[in-house]
């Protein structure tokens, strides 16, 4: 073939065999994932020392590059779907929500409008009402009613466009015209996720017009501290507008009493938004819905599918029970994207519903993971972790060497040795190194607490009862230290 003819394409059968083969080595990698040290082991730059300082001028071989992702990518991963992942939070993944992800790069869509490709808007719309029903939410989050669900690429986002709606709910749509004018307050609790600081930032809030409100002695947000911190503002002549309530935070997993915050911010007309990043995947269980209660009363609404459901990042589950605030704060229409069915008004353009134009087809892992499992399967999962959890919580409080820093009702164990910081710590950095097993810590009460997350996909038991092990080993030597 000449150099005319050479199209520089992979062929199209070609690209069949390297993707049988690319699945295959994602089946052995999971296979194998236990034989792997579950945080990578390897020191800054190790990665990139094994890569050409140029880049090829000529194409290579698909061998080159699986090759090349055993031998130099494979080393220098933190191995999140290892059933021996006990750290930060699960991000865990399945098997039918990557075929959904392989199928969505394939298609390649780009779902901006309705128009640009139909299925695209309507089976995520599908979706998420799905996802109303199997977490018992409330129906104004529905499509069907005045609010709506739209997937998002993490729960940052989800606030950041909460914070956006209310910022122009309460200035009348005049911030966007003329920008901040430094009286907006907003609040959230003292344990809340940075993510809510940062929309202050991005917004023109202000991270100096962010209230962090007290919390009580199992970290959850106080109310009436919440009710005297606004009372103050107003009195100072501030605006307060927003408040962002968590169901379940970062370091410990604390539920604020949402019924009572729900309270508080229609008292004063501020728009309630409700971060259940991660422990709202467990409403897919009834017995578990006591956390959302109060919900019903929100403006807005987040999870993450990509945390406990066992949906492979990026997929955030964004509900606002009045879709109006949220398109008006976001909409733009310039002359090239003006067509037929969004003038008609009868569709959804997802791309006022966020902050990018761009977006790809994540509603099909999220729809393959719910027709694979069923509702049926995911709470059988969950409870598994949940048990777990509850399990591993009983061994330290029945342990002489370990305490529990605050008792928590789902798959989080906040813990530490009685014999103080130093040795905690110590024990971390043990198990951390050793490989076997992968955790992190917070500080609760100022003290150096290890978290103990349950939620992988493959974690069963016995990975529990051998970390537990780890763990209480580690803690000997610390203390003989």
């Amino acid at each position: 073939m000449s150099d005319d003819d050479k199209t520089y394409h992979m062929e199209l059968e070609a690209f069949r065999q390297n993707a049988y083969r690319t699945v295959d080595w994602v089946v052995d990698y999971l296979a194998n994932i236990e034989s792997y040290p579950v945080l990578s082991q390897v020191e800054p730059n190790d990665i990139r020392r094994q890569l050409p300082a140029e880049p090829p001028a000529e194409g290579e071989g698909f061998d080159a590059m699986l090759r090349d992702m055993s031998d130099i990518v494979l080393p220098g991963i933190t191995h999140w779907q290892s059933p021996n992942f006990f750290a930060f939070f699960p991000a865990n993944s399945s098997p039918p929500a990557i075929l959904g992800e392989i199928l969505s790069a394939g298609l390649g869509v780009q779902g901006m409008l309705w128009a640009t490709s139909p299925a695209c808007t309507e089976v995520e719309t599908h979706v998420m009402d799905w996802l109303v029903q199997m977490l018992g939410l409330p129906e104004r989050y529905a499509s069907h009613t005045d609010g709506g669900g739209v997937i998002q690429h993490t729960a940052s986002d989800a606030t950041l466009c909460a914070l956006l709606a209310a910022r122009e709910r309460v200035t009348g749509g005049q911030a966007n015209k003329a920008g901040g004018n430094g009286k907006l307050i907003a609040y959230t609790s003292s344990q809340a996720h940075s993510s809510i600081e940062k929309a202050c930032m991005i917004a023109g809030i202000g991270t100096e017009n962010l209230r962090l409100i007290d919390v009580d002695e199992n970290y959850a947000m106080r109310p009436a501290a919440l009710d005297a911190q606004i009372r103050a503002d107003q009195a100072q002549g501030l605006v307060p507008f927003f408040v962002c309530t968590c169901v379940g935070t970062t370091s410990s997993l604390a539920l604020d009493p949402v019924a009572e915050i729900a309270g508080v911010a229609e008292s004063h007309g501020l728009w309630l938004h409700v971060d259940a990043a991660m422990a709202g995947t467990a409403a897919i269980c009834p017995e578990f819905r006591f956390i959302n209660e109060g919900v019903e009363s929100a403006d807005s609404y987040t999870f993450n599918p990509h945390k406990w459901m066992f949906t492979n990042f990026d997929c955030n589950a964004f509900f606002v029970a009045d879709r109006a605030a949220l398109i008006n704060a976001l909409s733009i229409l310039p002359e090239y994207l003006r067509n037929q069915a969004t003038e008609s008004g009868a569709v959804f353009d997802y791309r006022d519903w966020h902050v990018p134009l761009g977006r790809r087809f994540r509603a099909l892992k999220l729809w393959f993971v719910i027709r694979h499992y069923g509702v049926n399967g995911l709470q059988h999962h969950i409870r598994e972790h949940v048990a777990l959890a509850q399990d591993f919580k009983q061994w330290v409080i029945d342990s002489d060497e370990f305490e529990l820093a605050v008792d928590t009702p789902l798959n989080l164990v906040c813990f530490r040795h009685r014999d103080g910081d130093g040795v905690t710590e110590a024990i971390m950095q043990t198990v951390n190194r050793d490989g076997g097993m992968y955790l992190t810590h917070t500080r609760l009460g100022d003290r150096f607490t290890l978290r103990m997350s349950i939620g992988q996909t493959g974690t069963q038991r016995r990975h529990v009862a051998k970390a537990w092990e780890q763990l209480q080993a580690a803690g000997r030597a610390a203390a003989d230290n």
